[in-house]
């Protein structure tokens, strides 16, 4: 026959091709069994990627649109160490593994011309930190003002779709003594657009009026932070010159390159540049252990299917000795025998792949509808789905490996009969 020595799979219409249909056709329910664990396997995979991803991406995009892509922090200075000649006279050289760290951006101005010349940037915004306390007709709360420029900020953040209050950045600009406040912060000291409350820093009492309230959804901004006016939080800080960071935004393609031009900035300006990834490190690794253990969860049913496979493979051996043996006498070679088995398998994964990428993708899209409101590190109110080919092509090859593997033992088998020990009742 053509093609039978061929290596790989014959062609669809190919005689292989053909009993592996008449012999699958033989074992409908238990075949049917392990299409419906590969269906639910490769579907559920790629369901719980795509709600893992999801909300994910969606506390990755609260942090850079509240804290930004990365920060310019503290200079660093290297440490000396003196050295003494063979002349007895001394020179100091500087310690890279001793760097000595200088809090704050003493030329914020200097370092936000440099930063734009880097590729990826999107904005940069100089900002004054301090801790205050904040008192308003009821309560005393500790929290972090932060000063800045409202035109630099809104290049950096997400300000202006985080303001659950209207006309509030209008207000803000417009105002010297307003001020932007955390949702869960306004609700401790009962505040509302328009109340006045108090901020004491460095024994010094100021009066500011809430111009808006603000909520990212992460609970840690939301109950600290108070947005000034930079010159109104220089003031009130004492920190009439300098900055505490520089934050910086990038375009959407490079923030995950954030690391990479982060060490770049580090090395020409001569401050620390932590990325958003080492900020959030422990998240970010919870969130990856996380798809890892769902991952392996869910392949359970593709495991389930391989060993179903496995068995009725097995089972089809012992069942069809007679046929193998007519095929072996009428001149199929053991790969042929090997091919007819395999391909049994291919064809219940290829049916098994295609329809539980159908059922991943429908349940995916109905389960991004459903109504969920999440806040704590991030805000929601969807379950938040995230699709991604790479999603699909994972499933598939985990089902590929198992399904493959658990079929190839079967037919590895049926390909040892031999005619002879068949007729003789000897086949083992």
């Amino acid at each position: 026959m053509t093609g039978l020595g061929a290596p790989g799979f014959d062609l669809p219409m190919s005689p292989n091709l053909r009993i592996a249909f008449r012999f699958l056709t033989a074992k409908k329910r238990a075949m049917t069994m392990s299409l419906a664990c590969t269906v639910l396997g490769v579907g559920l995979f790629i369901v719980t990627q795509a709600t893992t991803s999801g909300y994910e991406n969606l506390f990755k995009r609260t942090l850079v649109g509240s804290d930004g892509a990365m920060r310019v922090e503290d200079k660093e200075q290297d440490t000396l160490r003196s050295m003494e000649t063979a002349h007895g006279s001394d020179f100091q050289i500087g310690q890279k593994e001793g760097v000595k760290l200088i809090e704050g951006v003493e030329n914020p101005a200097a370092v936000m011309e440099a930063v734009r010349l880097f590729a990826g940037v999107n904005g940069v915004s100089a900002i004054v930190r301090g801790d205050v306390q904040v008192t308003s007709a009821l309560t005393t709360r500790g929290a972090q003002v932060f000063g800045i420029k409202l035109e630099d900020q809104l290049k950096v953040s997400d300000l202006d779709r985080q303001i659950t209050t209207p006309g509030g950045l209008e207000q803000f600009a417009e105002m010297p003594d307003g001020a932007l406040v955390g949702r869960v912060l306004a609700d401790w000291l009962q505040l509302d657009v328009g109340d006045s409350f108090v901020i004491r820093a460095h024994d010094e009492s100021h009066r500011y009026r809430v111009a808006a309230i603000f909520e990212t959804g992460y609970r840690d901004i939301d109950k600290t932070r108070i947005f000034l006016n930079l010159a109104e939080a220089r003031s009130l800080l004492k920190k009439p010159t300098g900055a505490t960071f520089v934050q910086i935004s990038l375009v959407p393609e490079a923030v995950d390159r954030a690391p990479e031009i982060a060490a770049q900035m580090a090395e020409v300006l001569n401050h620390s540049v932590p990325p958003w990834q080492k900020r959030e490190e422990p998240w970010l690794s919870a969130f990856a252990a996380l798809r890892v253990a769902s991952a392996i969860t869910v392949s359970v049913f593709t495991l389930i299917a391989s060993l179903a496979m496995f068995n009725t493979l097995a089972m089809m051996v012992l069942e069809k000795t007679k046929d193998i043996a007519i095929l072996r006498s009428m001149g199929y070679e053991r790969k042929d025998i090997t091919q007819i088995f395999l391909w049994q398998a291919a064809i219940v994964l290829t049916i098994g792949a295609a329809a539980g990428a159908l059922f991943g993708a429908a349940v995916t899209f109905v389960i991004g509808k459903i109504p969920l409101h999440v806040t704590g590190i991030f805000k929601a109110e969807t379950i938040s789905v995230s699709s991604s080919g790479w999603h699909y092509v994972q499933a598939i090859a985990t089902a590929a490996v198992m399904v493959m593997v658990a079929s190839f033992f079967p037919a590895r088998r049926a390909a040892r009969l031999e005619p002879g020990d068949i007729v003789r009742g000897m086949a083992q």
